[in-house]
């Protein structure tokens, strides 16, 4: 085979395991941002009164296993207003569980 040819055939290989990976990271956050909105409505804290932590939220240091994309998926629902956070750094449901994404609450 030509070394062009190789080359190009490559790129294309890395190009597709990149876009590859980036699918499943996405479909991770997303189903840990389901599991927040799940937990968040099943604990009631819908408004800033009942507010709840996550023994999660707060950074380990000396963390081993594999990768939680918990707290990724939290800053994306607070940046999308979905999640609200009180002075106190606790967390409650901002919008309404039957205004959300169908994706969001599946």
């Amino acid at each position: 085979m030509n070394d062009t040819v190789q080359i190009i055939i490559g790129i294309i290989f890395l190009a597709l395991v990149y876009m590859a990976t980036r699918y499943l990271v996405a479909r991770k956050i997303m189903s840990a941002a389901r599991g927040i909105v799940r937990e968040l409505t099943q604990r009631e804290a819908l408004d800033p009164e009942r507010a709840i932590s996550f023994s999660w939220s707060k950074p380990d240091w000396l963390r081993f296993g594999l990768r939680d994309y918990r707290p990724k998926a939290l800053e994306g629902l607070i940046g999308a207003g979905v999640v609200g956070r009180t002075e106190n750094g606790l967390f409650y449901l901002a919008a309404r569980p039957e205004s959300l994404n169908p994706n969001l609450t599946h």
